[in-house]
Order: structure tokens, then C-alpha cells, then sequence
């Protein structure tokens, strides 16, 4: 048995990265998935393929997280689909790369609002859609995928920086109003991750184009992966985290 069996889990951005490594450990433990994607329909199957392959239910939802009612129609699918949601993870989100890097008086209200939309609307859409369906449960959790730069507060990663320095302020606050349901709400804020985001960076940051050269110069001799993400967010959910909420683990190997 699995240390999700029984649980069901809606995974934002669960078509590549560090989304779909969480659907992918989620499944291997036990937990039906619900995945979500904005534009990759083929990698958003080929995930609910290998969730299949693990003996769980999976189903798909195309759904821009930064449009409301498309959050609350995939919310709703989800919970029919499952009859119960009891996990959240709030991991579909754009970088500094996706506006082109802005100082923070130079961007403009469509660079913000880009950002926003997805990295902090996004959440609060979903959780306000599932939150209240998730009371009922006798156990559930909230995982928001953060990232060092609301730590490390670099130039031209501004906005990036605020989107996440605002959805950890929303899960703090979140975390102590649902404790009573209990419900665990955390976040898990990587540094650089071996993903298509985690090149993009690399590459707007100065850095060269193959992430593997960078290894040498990483804590421990390696660039974190996904699957070290997918782990901590499994043990947050699962029975060993019972006792974990309002915290925000940083995975930077620092």
C-alpha cells in the first residue's frame, strides 16, 4: 500500500516538469490524479498514460489557471470525476523569462497581469474553488510551489519575485484559518531545478545552454531534478507529514 492510497490529487502544470514528476510520484504512492495543462495535450497523456501504467485513475483538465471560470469548471470536473479532492498542488506558474526580465519600474500593467494571473490568481481561483470542498475531507493538503526568488529578491526578477513573495503571505494565512479543518497548507520554494524553466533561467541569468555544465558548481556536484521536488511534496501529504503546515521548505541544496 501506497503512503497516498486513497487520496486524489489535482496537480496544476502537470504536464512536463516539476508538475508531472509530482503526478508521477503522487500515482506510484497511491493517489488518482487529476492533471492539468494549459497547451501540451499530448504531454499532458502521456502523463495520465503513465499514472494509468501505475495502476491509478487519471484524468486530464486543459485549463488556464489564470482564468477563473476555467479553474472552477476544471474543479468541478475534478470532483466528479473523484467524488473528492483532498489534495491541492499549485504548481503551474510563468518565470521573469516569460516578460522578458523587467526592473520593477519599468514593467508594464500587462507584464504584471501576465505574472499575476497564473502565479497568484491562479491559486486563489483554486483554492477558492476547492477550499470549502476540502473541509469535508478527513484529511487534506494544500501544496504551493514557490520559489527562492521571493528569498532572494534579484534584479530583473521583480515581478516574479512579488507574484511568489504574495502566494506564500496567501498560504501562511490560508495554513492557520484551515488548520481547523485539518487541512495542511505549505510551500516548497526550489532554487534552480533541472526543467525547461530551470534552462530558461540559466540562459537569461548569463549561463550557458547545457544545465549539466553548471553541475560541478551546485551543492552536492549536482542541479537539483524534479523528482527531488516531487519527493518532499509526497512527504508533505502523506502520513510522515502529518505534523508539518504553515512551513516553507526551501530546496536549494544550501
Amino acid at each position: 500500500m501506497g503512503k497516498l492510497t486513497g487520496r486524489t490529487a489535482l496537480v496544476t502544470g502537470a504536464s512536463r516538469g516539476i508538475g508531472r514528476a509530482i503526478a508521477l510520484r503522487f500515482a506510484a504512492e497511491g493517489a488518482d490524479v487529476a492533471i492539468n495543462y494549459t497547451s501540451n495535450e499530448a504531454a499532458a497523456q502521456e502523463v495520465a498514460q503513465a499514472v494509468a501504467e501505475a495502476g491509478r485513475r487519471a484524468v486530464v483538465f486543459r485549463a488556464d489557471v489564470g482564468d477563473r471560470a476555467a479553474c472552477e469548471s476544471m474543479c468541478e470536473g475534478a470532483i466528479d470525476a473523484f467524488g473528492e479532492v483532498n489534495i491541492l498542488v499549485n504548481n503551474a506558474g510563468l518565470g521573469s523569462a516569460a516578460i522578458n526580465r523587467p526592473h520593477i519600474a519599468d514593467a508594464t500593467d500587462e507584464q504584471w497581469n501576465r505574472l499575476l494571473n497564473v502565479n497568484l490568481w491562479g491559486p486563489i481561483y483554486l483554492c477558492r474553488a476547492l477550499v470549502p470542498h476540502m473541509r469535508n475531507a478527513e484529511r487534506s493538503d494544500i501544496v504551493m510551489i514557490s520559489s527562492i526568488a521571493a528569498q532572494a529578491l534579484n534584479p530583473g526578477f521583480g515581478v516574479y519575485s512579488v507574484s511568489k513573495a504574495a502566494l506564500e503571505a496567501m498560504a501562511h494565512t490560508l495554513a492557520r484559518e484551515e488548520k481547523a479543518h485539518g487541512m495542511r497548507v505549505n510551500m516548497i520554494a526550489p532554487g534552480l531545478v533541472d526543467t525547461d524553466m530551470g534552462r530558461r533561467i540559466l540562459r537569461a541569468t548569463g549561463g550557458p545552454d547545457d544545465i549539466d555544465k553548471v553541475a560541478a558548481n551546485m551543492p552536492f556536484g549536482f542541479v537539483c531534478t524534479a523528482d527531488d521536488i516531487a519527493a518532499t511534496a509526497m512527504h508533505l501529504c502523506s502520513e510522515d507529514g502529518r505534523y508539518i503546515t504553515n512551513q516553507r521548505i526551501t530546496i536549494s541544496g544550501d
